[in-house]
């Protein structure tokens, strides 16, 4: 267990000290910032022992993983927040034991949040001022705009995301993806932390001042706003996600196109082909010389006038040569595929049941309650 101990003098002046004092200073507060493994819950019992909290609250805090929320034991309240790491979108929890005089943080790992205001407190007189609820509002205030930062990092992004969507970018479903789990993250946080900073600057515990509370309301604001934006990211992500696929349902269609148009050419040319090629000996022009000449130079018309109708109807523009290839080689591409993906989707069907009923595990219970919720 890593235990620091910051004292405030009540002065404006905040400094570490080495032990626990046995009692606070006048108008000051003791924060005891402990880092905590699972195996260590009786060291940090008996560092709180004097302090008497409940001990099931200090062993939840150790043990268990809790959404955020406030619990009121009268003589202290226990304040539950969430936060985001710096390495990577993560979020961690940080249990905040609130007395008259005392602050216990207790969290499993390195926390961003708690170091700043640790060092900001200890360099600013203004921010050793006030009491313990005044600092538990400053540290969830800073809680709050950590994980508002990952909407700021959504905006910078969607611009980008809406380029490869109308682009219809074939990594863009790779990014979309990686972003709405980083949302995700800080959505299923947000909303319960919103929820807890309501109750807690509306609480009537003694232990909160009229400045705490002012605090609490501040990054109450500060938590429904990064909730509202939350839930406009998510549906600016859908609205993405339905151009992409508008976008490739367009390049589907001109692709369909294409290969619409070289049927309809091919297919009179066909006919002639055909008609000529069947096995009568008295058809017209049969032992003629220059007929295949003459059946070529009909064909060619044909394939000719009939572009033209096509492009004078507006059906096709007239492209590059080389965009005309390329969507050509796709339509080919695409075409030869079919009969793959027919079959794929007829061995999907039939396999279905098997998969989805019979071959389905049970998930445990643990699982689906995640699930649920």
């Amino acid at each position: 267990m890593q235990t620091r101990i910051l004292q405030s003098a009540g002065d404006g002046t905040a400094s570490v000290v080495a032990e626990l004092p046995a009692s606070p200073p006048d108008g000051g507060w003791v924060w005891i910032d402990v880092v905590i493994g699972v195996d260590e819950l009786d060291e940090l019992a008996a560092l709180t022992a004097g302090m008497a909290l409940d001990a099931l609250a200090v062993r939840d805090a150790v043990a268990d993983v809790d959404l955020p929320k406030v619990d009121d034991f009268g003589h202290h309240l226990l304040v539950v927040l969430h936060g985001l790491r710096n390495d990577r979108v993560a979020t961690y929890e940080l249990d905040c034991f609130v007395t008259a005089h005392h602050l216990v943080t207790v969290h499993d790992d390195r926390s961003p949040a708690v170091d700043a205001l640790w060092e900001q407190v200890q360099a600013s007189s203004a921010l050793a001022e006030g009491g313990v609820d005044e600092l538990v509002g400053r540290l969830a205030g800073l809680l709050t705009r950590r994980l508002l930062s990952i909407v700021e990092v959504f905006d910078a992004r969607i611009d980008e995301l809406v380029d490869a969507a109308l682009d219809a970018d074939p990594r863009f479903l790779a990014e979309m993806t990686a972003v709405r789990l980083d949302l995700a993250v800080a959505r299923r946080i947000v909303h319960p932390q919103r929820e807890a900073l309501d109750v807690l600057r509306k609480s009537d515990s003694p232990l909160l001042g009229a400045a705490g509370r002012r605090r609490l309301s501040d990054a109450f604001d500060v938590a429904a706003r990064a909730a509202v934006e939350l839930d406009g990211a998510r549906t600016a992500l859908a609205e993405t996600l339905d151009a992409y696929r508008g976008a490739e349902a367009r390049e589907a269609t001109d692709v369909t196109k294409v290969l619409t148009v070289y049927a309809a050419i091919v297919l009179p040319l066909s006919l002639v082909a055909g008609f000529f090629g069947m096995n009568f000996p008295n058809l017209p022009g049969i032992t003629a010389t220059s007929g295949w000449v003459i059946v070529t130079i009909a064909m060619v018309v044909i394939a000719a006038v009939s572009l033209g109708v096509f492009v004078a109807l507006g059906w096709i523009r007239t492209p590059s040569g080389r965009q005309a290839g390329e969507a050509l080689g796709k339509g080919l591409i695409e075409a030869a595929k079919a009969p793959v993906h027919i079959g794929g989707a007829l061995y999907e069907v039939s396999a279905m049941p098997l998969r989805t009923i019979s071959g389905r595990r049970r998930p445990a219970k643990g699982a689906a309650d995640r699930d649920e919720s």
